[in-house]
């Protein structure tokens, strides 16, 4: 993932939390005052890739993360196996590392693999540790703060 679209990217989930947004057109305008020229379709993928839903809330509807029980079938089967292994997620320089409990790494490295996100360009499995090379340190930690919110559903 390139650091623009991580930077966004977190922008968003910043956005949400912090303010109503009901809309793409919405989010679109709120990047776009932040510095971030986007269009529609830029944060429609964006949307997808967090895993974004629309919740109800007394003023209409909102954009939110989505619940672990409304994860798709497939991110959670790889949630459970980070949840049931990781003791720790902590970056480090360019790297993203996982400890594990003894022999869980391999495990864990399998489910971070197809999981396939794109700002993940290697990722190395011992026996109770993974190493994930990420491109920046910005990207680190922002891959870093993405799992901590994946394994808190």
């Amino acid at each position: 993932m390139s650091s623009v679209r991580a930077n966004r990217q977190a922008k968003i989930l910043e956005l949400i939390r912090v303010r109503n947004v009901g809309t793409q057109e919405e989010l679109c305008a709120l990047l776009n005052a932040e510095d971030f020229s986007v269009t529609q379709a830029t944060v429609s993928r964006d949307i997808k890739e967090l895993g974004l839903i629309k919740l109800a809330y007394s003023g209409g509807y909102k954009y939110a993360l989505a619940a672990k029980d409304e994860l798709s079938p497939e991110l959670e089967k790889y949630r459970k196996v980070l949840l049931e292994v990781t003791v720790r997620v902590a970056a480090a320089g360019n790297l993203v590392i996982f400890n594990t409990i003894s022999g869980a790494a391999q495990a864990a490295a399998a489910a971070i693999d197809a999981m396939k996100w794109t700002e993940i360009i290697g990722c190395i499995a011992g026996d109770d540790t993974v190493f994930l090379a990420v491109p920046t340190a910005t990207q680190a930690t922002e891959v870093c703060a993405r799992f901590r919110l994946l394994l808190k559903h």
